[in-house]
């Protein structure tokens, strides 16, 4: 079965809000055979949701929509549909008491009149049940078998009904077709570049199993997601797994993770089971090292604490930094970070000191140090590591990428993937 997505609001349209609801939904549906072929993003107006919904049923006869079925004016999901299949609305008096129900059982007291929008459903519509929220879904199918679900907005409404009713309702209808389905891995890598990790992969073999490698990059790295189409649950889950570890091999120390493991708990892991406390110390990155690191669930056990050390005065007060480094050096040098790195482990009383300088901008460059030099140190037990090099981006992503290099160099050293060196 082939279906589109199609997410109606202002909000997703001009950026405000982020369209999650469409990638829930295209990995649900594929957990279970139901391959999306196109997703579409139209505003809350009548005409616009009536000519994607007809586009999208032209081209494969089944679309599913999240967003415009509540109360309020922009909400046009319910009558553009219906007006769409020649479908009249008429007022279910068994989803008025339910809303009324809902009300009192909240606290709510007596249901807004406005709230009846809610109860209007197309002339042979099927209403889905909403256990999540107040307004219940619709599925509405023509003459010709193609249909609409219509689902709510709200992503954990739109969640809870596509578990508990849209996609069971549309196992029954592929019931007769072969069970099948299409799954995706994602293994993360970091510290390389996209062609460069492109080249070093080359030609895997990967095809001839029927998978597809798809390159995302972002400022954490890039990841590697392995898709397969078309295939049986069992035979889609060897391929991927036989792709996934042919990929590990090729792409080597660059990977640390799969799905959606976040770099900063694979070091804490490391850092736990070598029994190792970190600190750190932070200039241009401001304390989003610290912040990554606590983030995660049980850091205390690992983390000691850091020290944001934006003013030379601080880092040589609260750090030991000497003046005469600041001096001949600058702040940004490989120098300082390697002192700020080792100030911290030894004044927080850690094994594992980090530091980190550097210049996010987007002013304060120059020809020397131009915006996005930023130093990193890890001192490792009284052995340090240095790393510099210049980060694009704007300031919050050289920021965030500073500090995926950092956790990336604790986790190599910890791995034994690099031999520290000893300045």
């Amino acid at each position: 079965m082939r279906v589109e997505i199609l997410t109606i609001g202002d909000e997703l349209l001009l950026g405000f809000t982020i369209d999650s609801n469409a990638a829930y939904l295209a990995r649900a549906l594929g957990e279970v055979g139901i391959e999306v072929v196109r997703h579409d993003t139209v505003g809350d107006e009548g005409p616009a949701i009536a000519e994607a919904v007809r586009g999208a049923l032209d081209r494969t006869g089944g679309v599913v929509t999240t967003g415009g079925l509540g109360p309020t004016s922009d909400d046009l999901t319910r009558p553009s549909i219906a007006a769409l299949f020649g479908r009249t609305l008429r007022r279910d008096d068994v989803i008025v008491a339910e809303l009324e129900r809902r009300f009192r059982a909240l606290g709510y007291g007596t249901m807004p009149r406005s709230n009846l929008v809610q109860a209007m459903v197309p002339e042979g519509a099927r209403v889905l049940e909403n256990r999540h929220g107040s307004a219940p879904g619709l599925w509405l199918e023509d003459e010709r078998g193609r249909w609409v679900a219509m689902l709510p907005g709200v992503p954990r409404e739109m969640r809870g009904m596509t578990r508990d009713v849209l996609l069971p309702l549309l196992r029954e209808r592929s019931a007769s077709g072969p069970p099948v389905v299409v799954l995706s891995r994602t293994l993360r890598t970091t510290g390389i570049g996209e062609s460069a990790l492109a080249e070093k992969l080359g030609d895997d073999g990967l095809a001839a199993n029927g998978l597809r490698v798809a390159y995302l990059p972002g400022w954490e790295g890039v990841d590697l997601r392995l898709t397969v189409r078309g295939a049986h649950r069992d035979d889609a889950d060897a391929a991927l797994a036989g792709g996934i570890e042919r990929l590990r091999l090729r792409a080597g120390r660059y990977v640390y993770g799969e799905e959606g493991d976040d770099l900063a708990a694979v070091v804490l892991d490391l850092c736990r089971r070598s029994g190792m406390h970190v600190a750190t110390a932070e200039s241009c990155t401001g304390g989003l090292l610290g912040g990554r690191l606590t983030s995660i669930e049980g850091s205390s056990d690992v983390y000691l604490g850091g020290v944001v050390a934006y003013a030379n005065a601080v880092k040589v007060s609260l750090l030991g930094v000497g003046e005469a480094t600041l001096t001949s050096k600058g702040a940004v040098s490989e120098e300082v970070a390697s002192e700020m790195a080792s100030g911290a482990r030894t004044r927080l009383d850690a094994l594992i000191g980090i530091g980190i300088t550097g210049i996010a901008g987007p002013g304060g460059g120059t020809p020397e140090k131009p915006v996005g030099t930023v130093w990193i140190a890890v001192d490792i037990e009284g052995r340090v590591q240095t790393h510099g090099r210049i980060y694009v981006g704007d300031r919050d992503e050289i920021r965030r990428r500073a500090t995926q290099s950092a956790l990336d160099m604790v986790r190599r050293a910890l791995s034994r993937d690099d031999a520290l060196s000893t300045r």
